[in-house]
């Protein structure tokens, strides 16, 4: 592999940017760059300077022998002095040595995972904790890129493993007498996996939900004061509010951070009939929205029918407060009386939700965790049959193995890498 650089902090004037070196050559090159290098994992002050011998800066010099590093390969950072300049001249003259050249995005992380460091799911988790804007994102990351994952897809395969090594076995005796009946183990294994693969894929739901963010959809008829509310909450005029019914036609969406949890709130057109072409595209656009939401919350009269039923979890406040004093259970966007209290129980509820977060984060993720259950199932079924039929339920096993390795990215995940690596910064 070549020897790869780059800013490894983001571009622009600032305290300190590092500049990261990887590859076979890193040592020999940082070497030239700095003079003689400090041991490994330590880190010393350093004169950078040119080929020419010009003085570029006074740096800090860290190096990382592999496979002891991020990469797995040799890496040396450079600590710089966060100018503009700095940074350019020592890119420029890295870039001078015939055998480096400057990293493609994420090209750090894809030979981290190539030299084993990472497996897939901690690459995803990485990602997912550098574009971690709130508490609960941050954490249920950490969790990805600590291996959490990793850990259960191993004890899971390992489980698979041993159930189909054991039917295999008993196959080898198909003429003879089975020493010893191996179906109540096998029983066992494959149950004990295919309740906790069950759990973790309804999990997964709730965890994708933390990483991207619960949407919360404001529903009610025209003039029940859902922009006034959102604009309330939001702490700024993100939606047009207007006494004339209908003023909100398409979907308002408002990024909030609750309790560290991240929420889409969402103001929606007013729900009613209307011979208005483009206001009942909106209705419609909004009762579509709604349902998909992960929460409503419903400004409603007392005994007041909309075209949407709330579901089990919504939450339902009176409107208008201000003007109808003698309601309970009642918000005022425009005074505020029960904004706190709402807030309060928006969170509660998404709180609640975010205990059942699994340890799987993405759709990927999912979808292989379905597949291996799939076929889980159709193992325990052919194997419940009869001895006769255990090389098919030995297959059906592999199979859901096969699946579960996809998680981590052993096998058929090729497809994916660049669109995965893409999103990565240049320096990681």
């Amino acid at each position: 592999m070549a020897t790869i650089f780059a800013q490894a902090t983001a571009s622009g004037r600032a305290g300190v940017s590092v500049v990261r070196i990887s590859g076979p050559a890193a040592l020999e090159i940082s070497a030239k760059l700095a003079g003689q290098l400090p041991p490994s994992h330590q880190a010393a002050l350093r004169t950078i300077r040119t080929a020419d011998g010009d003085v570029i800066d006074r740096a800090l010099v860290l190096p990382f022998h592999g496979p002891n590093s991020f990469t797995g390969e040799d890496v040396v950072e450079l600590h710089l002095h966060g100018s503009i300049a700095v940074v350019d001249a020592v890119l420029k003259s890295l870039g001078r040595f015939p055998d480096a050249r400057l990293a493609e995005a994420g090209e750090f992380t894809r030979r981290a995972l190539e030299n084993e460091r990472l497996d897939l799911a901690q690459v995803e988790g990485l990602a997912d904790l550098i574009d971690a804007e709130t508490e609960a994102q941050r954490k249920q990351a950490l969790r990805v890129l600590s291996g959490h994952l990793g850990d259960l897809v191993e004890g899971w395969r390992s489980d698979l493993i041993r159930a189909a090594a054991l039917l295999e076995a008993t196959i080898d005796f198909a003429d003879e007498e089975v020493p010893v009946d191996v179906t109540p183990e096998v029983r066992a294994l494959l149950s004990g996996v295919t309740d906790q693969l069950a759990k973790e894929v309804e999990g997964s739901r709730v965890a994708e939900r933390i990483r991207l963010g619960f949407e919360v959809a404001i529903v009610g008829a025209p003039n029940a004061g859902k922009s006034t509310l959102l604009n309330a909450l939001a702490g700024r005029d993100a939606a047009i509010t207007s006494e004339v019914a209908g003023t909100t036609r398409d979907i308002v969406e408002v990024r909030m951070d609750l309790e560290g949890l991240p929420v889409t709130l969402l103001d929606t057109a007013g729900l009613r009939e209307s011979d208005d072409v483009v206001e009942t595209i909106g209705v419609e656009r909004a009762i579509s929205r709604a349902r998909s939401s992960d929460l409503r919350i419903f400004l409603a009269h007392e005994n007041e029918e909309l075209m949407l039923a709330p579901s089990e979890g919504d939450i339902i406040v009176h409107p208008k407060a201000d003007v109808f004093p003698d309601q309970r259970n009642a918000i005022s966007g425009k005074t505020g009386e029960g904004i706190a209290e709402l807030v309060s129980k928006v969170t509660q509820e998404l709180k609640t939700r975010s205990l059942a977060a699994g340890v799987a984060t993405h759709e990927r993720h999912r979808m292989a965790m379905v597949s291996a259950l799939e076929k889980l199932k159709s193992a325990q079924d052919v194997v419940e049959r009869g001895v006769e039929y255990y090389d098919i339920g030995s297959e059906e096993l592999r199979s859901a193995v096969r699946s579960l390795e996809a998680v981590v990215g052993r096998i058929g995940v090729e497809d994916l890498l660049d669109e995965i690596f893409s999103s990565f910064c240049i320096g990681k």
